[in-house]
Formats: structure tokens, sequence, C-alpha cells
């Protein structure tokens, strides 16, 4: 199956590579989108840098199918993160950009035209816009570097002197930036971190830990809808024999104890591929069936249809040329809940199990709506309407080559972002960038009580405006390493990452990171005794928005 052969791929011919040692000024690690904003604004402040890919793409999920851009409040975004998302309009204002529709027949709710900018947008337009914005600034891309887990990461009086990769192959740098989903280079540094859900008591939060609340009220006396949207809302059997505990759990389902409310514990919210789907019969590829294809998977979502409910692929955002953005939607859908637990401290080769058995679930899935003759002939018509796209990730056959890792490691520094910070009841006093989107969770776990099948860990709560995000929270404790920045795996409690983790937050971050790099080398200091007046006064130079002002 096309993308087993991908994975495989990459790394063939790694261990007989020459050896050589190359110097930068700042050592970018991940091609995400925070590594391109890093690198781009390295670069503009005269810095020499270079991005080391794991794989063979740069964006990371802004690239990777998820074009329906999360953010809140759009004025919260500046710099190179806003710039990027105007070059997107710039390039959908031209006829040639629109081949399967016309602009004029292009509705979004996500556009900007006021300030030339747009947040939806094609997987490959995103990619091709990254690369050109970092070539623009004469960035160096490696692709195919990924980490030595074992001996990569060389440190010296408190300092990382260089890494090595799988290659053999060894970059040294006076600062380092760990721009990676899953924090690789952070925890082999020896900063610490979490992985999981703090319990609530850890922080003083009302959000964190095992929630089986299905309403929050906040102090502003507001009522927001919790976890409802996204579990079964029919009473259906968890056993292979429909209503027979004897015969085992489904797959997905577990039958341990679940926790207890506000507990915390190891659990992290699902990951799921962001599908680029379109209906234009041109460009279509029906859902293939995966290798690995078992239809037991989705006995539960056939009893749930048959209970008459079919959301599936009800959160599928329209994109240009008759694309969509399709997320996990309901109680039963395309995130793979409980299958991740053992990504974010896993070796390679556990990280490609995972992606595969979460491409193994999502296409089949995909492939069960659409050819399994016990589903209803309304819902396999429905879905055989869309396809994969021909014109999309054509190395991997029109399927995604980023999966959705909504959070893996969290960094542990001075200060940690919570909901406190989130709802206005702690403000950071050296911010570096803004956040604005509720506090959210997708569920964490699946389980079967009192003979029916739950999810748990969905949280839905907005903010009421953007917030800062504190300088202390993307640079680690000074004692644990002088020359590291981490915009992505950011200091902050399970639930305030969820707000956080957003993609153009990420870039702007990013930017941050590397501004306050560039101070550090200029000023011969470690990165926690940057100037903050002096970081503060380039930032707003560079159009980053540090203070929300009400509009």
């Amino acid at each position: 199956m096309m993308i087993r052969i991908f994975q495989s791929l990459l790394w063939i011919g790694a261990a007989s590579m020459m050896v050589w040692s190359t110097e930068y000024d700042i050592v970018i690690y991940g091609g995400t989108s925070a590594g391109v904003a890093t690198a781009v604004q390295a670069s503009r402040m005269g810095k020499t840098c270079v991005i080391l890919e794991p794989g063979l793409h740069v964006g990371g999920l802004t690239s990777g199918g998820l074009g329906a851009t999360d953010i809140g409040n759009k004025g919260a975004i500046g710099g190179v993160s806003r710039e990027f998302y105007r070059l997107i309009a710039d390039h959908y204002a031209k006829d040639d950009a629109w081949i399967y529709q016309k602009r004029s027949e292009y509705k979004s709710r996500r556009e900007s035209p006021q300030d030339n900018s747009m947040w939806t947008f094609e997987p490959h337009v995103a990619e091709n816009v990254m690369k050109e914005m970092a070539a623009s600034a004469g960035v160096e891309i490696v692709y195919n570097q990924r980490l030595d887990l074992k001996n990569g990461v060389v440190k010296q009086k408190g300092r990382i002197a260089s890494i090595k990769m799988e290659s053999g192959q060894v970059y040294s740098g006076m600062m380092f930036i760990d721009a990676t989903y899953e924090g690789d280079l952070m925890a082999k540094a020896g900063v610490s971190f979490h992985v999981g859900r703090e319990s609530n008591a850890t922080y003083g939060e009302t959000l964190n830990g095992v929630q089986f609340n299905l309403f929050y009220r906040t102090k502003r006396g507001s009522t927001h809808r919790n976890a409802a949207n996204h579990n079964f809302n029919r009473p259906i059997s968890p056993y292979v024999v429909l209503g027979d505990p004897s015969s085992g759990l489904l797959p997905g389902v577990h039958g341990d104890d679940p926790g207890k409310n506000g507990e915390g514990d190891h659990r992290i919210q699902a990951y799921n591929f962001r599908l680029c789907m379109t209906d234009a019969p041109e460009n279509k590829i029906p859902f293939p069936q995966p290798e690995d294809y078992n239809a037991l998977r989705y006995e539960l979502l056939l009893r749930y249809i048959k209970a008459g409910v079919f959301d599936v692929i009800n959160l599928s955002t329209p994109m240009p040329n008759r694309k969509t953005d399709t997320n996990n939607y309901g109680g039963f859908s395309s995130d793979n809940i409980g299958m991740n637990y053992d990504y974010p401290n896993g070796d390679y080769k556990t990280r490609e199990r995972i992606f595969q058995d979460h491409i193994d679930y999502q296409m089949g899935m995909m492939w069960f709506l659409c050819n399994d003759p016990r589903v209803p002939e309304d819902v396999r018509e429905s879905v055989n309407r869309w396809g994969l796209c021909k014109d999309e990730f054509q190395d991997t056959d029109g399927w995604p080559h980023q999966l959705y890792v909504r959070e893996a490691r969290r960094m542990i520094s001075d200060l940690v972002m919570t909901q406190h910070h989130c709802e206005g009841e702690k403000i950071a006093s050296d911010p570096v960038g803004l956040a604005a989107y509720g506090m959210d969770s997708h569920n964490c776990q699946r389980f079967a009580a009192f003979g029916i099948v739950r999810n748990e860990g969905n949280v839905e709560v907005g903010v009421s405006k953007p917030y800062p995000i504190s300088y202390q929270a993307i640079r680690p404790k000074k004692e644990e390493c002088e020359n590291l920045l981490v915009p992505v795996c950011v200091s902050a409690s399970h639930i305030a990452f969820g707000s956080i983790r957003m993609e153009p937050v990420f870039m702007v971050l990013g930017q941050s990171a590397a501004t306050a790099a560039s101070i550090a080398i200029d000023d011969g200091v470690a990165v926690q005794d940057v100037d903050y007046h002096k970081l503060q006064t380039r930032l707003l130079e560079d159009k980053q928005i540090l203070h929300w002002a009400g509009n």
C-alpha cells in the first residue's frame, strides 16, 4: 500500500551517507509552519540558519490538509504569519488559480478581504507558498533528516553544541529551535516536559484531566456546550455480539476504569488526518481499501448509522477548487480515539506503527462507508460523491503525508500557560504573541459503561478575547538548556495548549523565537537572559501583535 512504501523509503541509504559537520547561527529542527516562520525571520535578521526536516515536505499541518485555518480572532495574528495568509490571497486572486470552479462560485466565511488575507486553501498551494517564502529569504532546507534519538544531542556547559541525524550528519549552531510537533530535540536536550492530562488540582483548573461534565459555567455566567457534539447520541452496544458482554468489546473500546472527573492521566487527545476531498469527477480518486482492512473496526459506526445518526463527514469545510478540509465530527468519525498514547515518547518504529494504524483506520472507514453493502444505500451514495484529489499529495496517491498530532510533549518551564491565562485571570507580562482560539480538546478515550459505549475528553470552551503568550512559555528553564527555544511544544497545561495549538499561532511563536535567538546571539547571552524590552521592540517593528486593543 502506497503510504507504507512511502514511510519505508524515507530512510533507505541513510546509513551509507558520508558524515560531515556544518555550522550555522541557528539550527531549526522541524519544517512545520513554525519552522518556516522561524527560518524566514532568522534570515531577515541576518543570521545563517537551516531547517532540518525529518520528512519530505514543509508546512506541517498547514500544507498537510488543514486548510480551514482555526484562529478565533484573526486580528490577533501579525508578522510573518499574517504575511503567509496574504500570500495565499495573492495566489487565489489570479485567474489561473481556479481550475475546477470559478472564483465567484467559492464562498468562505474565513476570508478577510479588508486586509487582503485568505484563510482557506489547498494543501499544495500552502506548501508552495511556504517554499517561496523560504526561498525568498535565502533559507536552506535539508529534507530527510531525523534526529538520532540515542546519541543525537551533544551538550556542553548547559548548551547544545551540536545535533546528529540518523544519517550521521552533524549540525552545530549557536542557537537551536525545536519546531516539531513531537518535541524530540527538546526532550533529548534534557528539558522537562509533560505528556497527558494534568489533574485539575495541579494548576487549579477546572477543564483539565478526565472530563465527564457535558456543560461548563464560566465566572461570567455563560454556559458552554462541552462533550455532547462529539459523543454517541444513541445508546450503542460496545460488544462484538449485540448486547452480549461475554462476546468481548469491539475494537477501539476499552473496559478499564476511565478515571474520575478532574483526575490526571496518561491519555492525550485523538489524532486523525485532515482529508482533502473533492467532488470534481476529473480530479477524483475513489477511496482505496487499505491492506489491513478490518470491517469490525466500523461495527460501532454501522450500529450508530442504523440507529439514525450519520454525521461522519459533517465537518467538511469547503476549500477552493471544489475541495474540502474534512475533520472529525460526531460520536464516531475520523479520530482514532485512544490509539496514540505511545506516540509522544515513542521511537520512530513505534510512531510509524501508529502512523500506519491511523491510515488503516481512517482510509478503511471511508472505504467502508462507500462499499460495505450493510451501509444504507443513501449513505453510500452521499460518501461516494467524494474522493481523494489527484492533484494533492501526489507522492502518496492523494492521502495526506502529515498526521494531525494535536498534542504530544509539552515543555515545563518557569511559567506554564494554564486555563487562568486563557480566561484572563492571569496576564503574561512578557508576551511574544497572542492566542485567540477556545480551549479545545478532542476525545481522549472510548470506553464501555453500563452496557453502552461512551467517548470522553472532548472540551470546547471559548475565550472572551485574545490573550498574551509569555516568552517564558517558549524557552526552557535556564538550568536545563541556555540556547534552545520551543515554539510548538510550548510550556502549557493540556487545556491551555488546546487553545494555543493553532497553526497561525505556531508561526507567530516561531517568528518570536527566531527574534529572541538572534538577539541572544548578538548580545552573547542565554535565551533566558534576553532583554525583553529589546525583544518586544523588534517584534513590534516586525508587526507582531503583542497586546489586544479590542478590535
